[in-house]
């Protein structure tokens, strides 16, 4: 890997934005069909001939981590359907400089790779889980499969991961009903629960109702007795409040009613090698066509450089709400 020390200089965007968080989708492939993320029916993946292999996207995040990234997630699809995730995960961890490895999964797949991963060097989950009644969990992801969701839970909390993070997509008129029952659940066993407004993206992601989860987030608070928890750590785009006790937090995410864009630190991998630097813009560059045609670690870095540059101010989902076209699992999450 090259060692040009104009690398050392840290990723700046045109807004005073430094740009320290990377997230690297393995896979747009998912064995669920969440309502407001993939379209039933959907068959436009990625061709696996056109994949980065683990080497590949060990490479790109290696140049990333030397320009100051310094926390890295990886995602999908579901990330657990990529083969040699585990090893991926270790070569990211052992990279001088990153300080945070988390992984983004459905947890279907995750009591048996729980102790893997930690054992590699992933430090936080985030599983998605959007109802506790079986019924609406197969409606929203297209299976019964809520008990090995659970399995991997409880799998994954035995191998040492603490605290464990629940995003729940909260839409009106599907699921609105089950979050007092899931802030009651992540109480009892010291979860993070995240409300999260659906991102429009693609026609799924349109269709999804939205729900003002920060107002739900005051009201359940009052409910179970929590106080607004001050911003830090690793707490990114979410606001807080948690238990007296310091044993569970109740967040909510607001990518539309109140977006937190002047913040972002972050760009996005896809599994082809694209840097998308903004969901809700088109900007992107494909470092993965460059790397494939042979590009050298310092026409790569140039590349990276020049896209930050070029990072959008916001996205325009409120604005132009049909302006992007591709599905959140093409994207990564």
């Amino acid at each position: 890997m090259s060692t040009d020390p104009t690398r050392a200089a840290p990723l700046i965007d045109a807004f005073g934005r430094r740009i320290d968080y990377l997230r690297v989708s393995v896979t747009d492939r998912c064995d669920l069909r969440c309502t407001y993320c993939l379209p039933k029916g959907f068959t436009g993946f990625e061709e696996p001939a056109h994949w980065m292999s683990h080497a590949q996207m060990l490479r790109l995040v290696g140049l990333f981590v030397g320009l100051g990234v310094r926390k890295v997630r990886l995602t999908g699809g579901e990330p657990l359907l990529r083969r040699g995730l585990t090893g991926f995960a270790a070569g990211v961890a052992a990279l001088p400089g990153v300080a945070d490895l988390a992984l983004s999964t459905n947890a279907t797949q995750l009591a048996d790779h729980a102790a893997a991963l930690h054992a590699a060097g992933v430090t936080r989950l985030n599983v998605s889980l959007d109802s506790l009644d079986r019924d609406c969990f197969a409606r929203i992801t297209g299976r019964d499969c809520l008990a090995q969701v659970l399995q991997g839970l409880h799998v994954a909390r035995r191998a040492g991961f603490a605290p464990i993070k629940l995003n729940m997509v909260v839409q009106a008129g599907v699921n609105e009903v089950d979050v007092e029952r899931m802030v009651a659940f992540s109480l009892a066993h010291g979860f993070v629960l995240r409300l999260i407004e659906p991102m429009p993206m693609g026609d799924t992601g349109r269709a999804a109702g939205l729900v003002d989860v920060t107002a739900l987030g005051r009201t359940l608070a009052q409910r179970f007795g929590l106080i607004p928890q001050l911003p830090g750590g690793d707490a990114g785009p979410a606001r807080y409040w948690t238990d007296a006790a310091g044993r569970m937090s109740l967040g909510a995410i607001t990518p539309l009613s109140r977006h937190f864009c002047a913040t972002c630190n972050r760009v996005r991998l896809t599994v082809d090698g694209t840097l998308h630097l903004c969901l809700g813009q088109e900007d992107q560059v494909p470092l993965g066509a460059m790397l494939r045609a042979g590009a050298s670690d310092t026409e790569l870095v140039a590349a990276i450089r020049c896209g930050i540059a070029a990072k959008p101010e916001r996205h325009e989902f409120d604005t132009r709400p049909q302006k992007i076209v591709r599905f959140m699992a093409q994207t990564g999450g």
